[in-house]
C-alpha cells in the first residue's frame, strides 16, 4: 500500500486553472471525508493554497475502481490502468471540482507520485523546496494545518501520521543544518532586513509607509512582526490606508500630509504608482533639521521613483532603490538555491531512512499475531496443566506435559506449512524459515 500523491502547482497549471482546484475552508470537512471513502483509499489527507492543490493518500495497490466518476457515483474501470489509485483519485479531484462543466481538462497539469517519489515530493514540499520562493517556511505551516484538518475529520492513520510526523521533523532539520531558509528573498523583506543594519531595534522607532498595495503590505507586517513601534500609512485613496492601517493598529494619511509628519519617520518605505516623486528632496532636508540630524532609513521602491533622486545626497539620510533590493534579493536566491542542492541530499538521505522505518511497521502485524496466538496456546496448556495438578498428577509428569504440549503446539502450524512449501518446491520460504529459526552459532547458551 503506497502514498499516493497527486496535485498541480505554480509550476505545472496558471492560476486560472489553481483558482478553479481550490478546497475552501467550509467544504474542506466533506471533501476529506468523501476523498477517504474512496475504493482502496485506507488514509487521506488535501493541501490546498493559492500555489498548490494536492491530494495525499494511503492507497492499496490493487485500488481499483472508479478510473471514471460521475455525479452519481463511481463507474468502475475493470481495464489494467484501473489498479492505479492515481486515476482513480484524480478522476475524483475533477469531478469534486466540477471542472467538465468549466470545459477543463487537468490531465495535463496533474502530477501523480507513488511510493519513495511520492515520499520524496513531501518532504520536499514541507522543506520549501518546491515552493515558488525556494526556503519560503509559509508551505510548513499549511502543511500542518491540513494535516490538523485531516486529523479533526479522522481520515488519517498509522501510514499517513508517522509520514507527515517525519515530514515535519525532516524540514526542521533542513532549515537547522543548511541555509535554506536564511536570508531575504523578497523586496519587502530585503528592505526590513536593510533597516535592520541601521536600527539595532524597532520597538521605539516609526515608519512611514507610501502606499497601500502588496508589496507596502508584505512591508507592515515584516515590521510589525520585528516589533515596530509606531506605523503610520499614506495613501492616495485614505480609505485603503485606513484599512492597512488598522490591521496594525497604525495611524492613515493622505499623499498630501507626508511633509508634514515626515519627521516623525526613521523609517520610510514607498512603493505607489505614481507618475511623479511624491516625497521631494526640499521636504526630507525640512524633516531632517526638524529631527535635529537623527537618521532616516528610506527604501524606494517604485519605478518611476517616489522619492527624487536628491534626496541620497542628504546627510543623515540613508538612501536605497529598488536596485539595490534587487541586487540583495538576487545574491539571497542563489544563497538559496546553493543550500537547496544541500537539502536534496539530505532528504535522499531522509527518504531512504524513513523507508527503512516503514519496513518495520510491516511486520507489527504478523508480530502481534504472533505473539497473540502463542499467548493463547500458552494460557490453555497452563491451564491444563493446573487441572492435571488439582487432580493430583505427579509435578514431574506435569512439567513434561506442560513443556512437550507447548513445543508441538508452537510448532504444529509452521512445520504443517513448512512441508507443504518443500512439497511445492518453494525455496524462498525454506530459506526464510532458517534465517527466522536456525539456531545463532554465536550464542553459547
Amino acid at each position: 500500500m503506497p502514498l499516493v500523491v497527486i496535485g498541480i502547482n505554480h509550476r505545472t497549471a496558471p492560476v486560472d486553472i489553481r483558482e478553479k482546484m481550490v478546497f475552501a475552508g467550509e467544504e474542506l470537512p466533506e471533501a476529506l471525508r468523501e476523498l477517504a471513502g474512496q475504493p482502496g483509499v485506507r488514509e487521506a489527507l488535501i493541501v490546498s493554497t493559492c500555489n498548490r492543490t494536492e491530494l495525499y493518500c494511503f492507497a492499496d495497490d490493487s485500488a481499483s475502481g472508479a478510473a471514471t466518476l460521475t455525479g452519481t457515483g463511481p463507474s468502475v474501470d475493470s481495464s489494467p490502468a484501473a489498479a492505479d489509485p492515481s486515476l482513480a483519485l484524480s478522476a475524483w479531484l475533477a469531478n469534486w471540482h466540477d471542472l467538465a462543466a468549466h470545459r477543463l481538462d487537468i490531465d495535463q497539469s496533474l502530477y501523480r507520485m507513488q511510493g519513495s517519489a511520492a515520499v520524496q515530493h513531501l518532504f520536499a514540499v514541507a522543506c520549501g523546496l518546491d515552493s515558488l520562493v525556494i526556503g519560503e517556511p509559509q508551505i510548513l505551516g499549511q502543511l500542518k494545518d491540513a494535516y490538523r484538518a485531516a486529523l479533526d475529520q479522522k481520515v488519517t492513520g498509522p501510514y499517513l501520521n508517522r509520514v507527515m510526523q517525519t515530514a515535519f521533523s525532516v524540514a526542521k532539520r533542513v532549515r537547522t543544518r543548511t541555509r535554506i531558509g536564511a536570508n531575504a528573498v523578497s523586496v519587502a523583506y530585503a528592505a526590513v532586513s536593510l533597516a535592520k543594519t541601521v536600527f539595532e531595534k524597532f520597538a521605539g522607532h516609526t515608519a512611514l509607509l507610501v502606499g497601500a498595495g502588496e508589496t507596502i503590505a508584505l512591508a507592515a507586517r515584516h515590521l510589525h512582526a520585528n516589533g515596530l513601534g509606531r506605523m503610520i500609512v499614506a495613501n492616495r485613496s485614505l480609505a485603503r490606508a485606513q484599512e492597512l492601517a488598522a490591521e496594525f493598529k497604525g495611524f492613515a494619511i493622505g499623499l498630501e500630509d507626508i511633509a508634514a509628519h515626515l519627521p516623525e519617520a526613521d523609517i520610510v518605505i514607498t512603493s505607489t504608482a505614481s507618475p511623479t516623486p511624491v516625497i521631494t528632496y526640499q521636504a526630507v532636508k525640512a524633516a531632517v533639521r526638524a529631527r535635529k540630524r537623527k537618521p532616516i532609513f528610506m527604501v524606494d521602491i517604485a519605478v518611476p521613483r517616489d522619492i527624487e533622486a536628491e534626496v541620497s545626497t542628504i546627510e543623515d539620510v540613508y538612501m536605497f532603490t529598488i536596485d539595490d533590493l534587487q541586487n540583495v534579493v538576487n545574491e539571497n536566491l542563489a544563497s538559496r538555491r546553493e543550500a537547496a542542492r544541500d537539502a536534496e541530499a539530505m532528504l535522499a538521505t531522509e527518504v531512504a531512512l524513513f523507508e527503512q522505518q516503514l519496513k518495520t511497521l510491516d511486520a507489527v502485524p504478523t508480530i502481534r499475531q504472533l505473539r497473540d496466538d502463542a499467548e493463547a496456546i500458552r494460557s490453555q496448556t497452563a491451564e491444563q496443566a493446573r487441572r492435571m495438578l488439582a487432580a493430583g498428577r505427579d509435578p514431574r509428569e506435569v512439567v513434561d506435559f506442560l513443556a512437550s504440549t507447548l513445543t508441538n503446539r508452537l510448532l504444529h502450524g509452521p512445520s504443517q506449512r513448512l512441508r507443504e512449501a518443500a512439497e511445492r518446491g518453494d525455496v524462498e520460504l525454506l530459506d526464510a524459515a532458517r534465517a527466522l529459526f536456525a539456531p545463532d552459532s554465536t550464542d553459547s547458551t
